[in-house]
């Protein structure tokens, strides 16, 4: 199964080997991996580099290392965790533009939706339904509901990536839908336009959905993502001209923050 490894590139080349063979089938998921003092003797090499091959592949998500007597390596499912977190971050810590995550989510939330257009089950339809009707329920309550409409608004769009039956989708989007909120905490849009607004591209956007327009539905959502970035746009805009009115110790006094906050 494996070879000896290659002089220039010790760990690199056994965790590659190793990883070549999860993904080739000559390694299933729940096998153990060969004792190291085996890989050891398979690939030619000593303890030091295998080591750090195998907690490349743990951290990748590849193996899952047991320690003690009874340890070991065995292969896991691949984990897309990792990969996500990372884009989390940056967008948890608004290191991407709000621009930029606005076009993207335009062009990949409206090819997403045209998507579940087509692949919709009357269960997809019911079960979307439900949360449009909570959605509504929320509004009735006015803007003192607005954080648990956002809520159920940001799962309506993570409900539609699923639907699409992309997986590359559903995991991007849900990624950018669980950490959106942090592009407008300084700019809250928690007046009962914006509210009413959003409900009603919702509602327009499912009933798309059940009638499997394609076309309708991703010119919709198009549209509802510019809506929102337009408000943005505005809520940053009239922040700004607050600001700009401040005398120096005022705004001092507003940006004074401790380091470190309870969440």
């Amino acid at each position: 199964m494996f070879k000896k490894y290659q002089q220039n590139r010790i760990f690199e080349d056994l965790a590659a080997q190793i990883e070549a063979a999860i993904f080739e089938g000559r390694l299933q998921v729940g096998d153990k991996l060969p004792a190291q003092r085996d890989l050891v003797e398979m690939f030619q090499t000593s303890r030091a580099p295998l080591r750090e091959a195998l907690r490349v592949l743990e951290q990748k998500g590849l193996i899952d290392v047991k320690r003690g007597s009874r340890g070991g390596a065995v292969v896991k499912m691949p984990d897309t965790e990792p990969a996500v977190e990372s884009l989390a971050l940056l967008v948890r810590h608004r290191k991407i533009p709000l621009s930029e995550l606005s076009e993207f989510r335009e062009g990949v939330e409206g090819n997403v939706a045209a998507l579940a257009a087509q692949r919709a089950t009357a269960e997809d339809i019911q079960a979307i339904k439900k949360q449009l009707t909570q959605a509504g329920e929320l509004l009735e309550q006015g803007a003192a509901a607005w954080e648990p409409f956002i809520r159920v608004d940001n799962a309506i769009h993570v409900a539609i990536a699923r639907i699409a039956g992309n997986r590359v989708y559903e995991f991007v989007l849900r990624m950018v839908h669980d950490n959106i909120r942090r592009y407008y905490e300084d700019h809250p849009l928690r007046d009962e336009r914006f509210l009413q607004e959003n409900y009603q591209d919702l509602r327009d956007i499912i009933e798309a959905l059940e009638k499997k327009q394609a076309t309708v539905v991703r010119s919709l959502m198009q549209s509802h993502v510019r809506r929102f970035s337009r408000y943005m746009d505005e809520q940053h805009a009239e922040t700004s001209a607050s600001k700009s009115s401040m005398n120096p110790s005022q705004e001092r006094r507003q940006n004074a923050n401790p380091k470190f906050s309870r969440s």
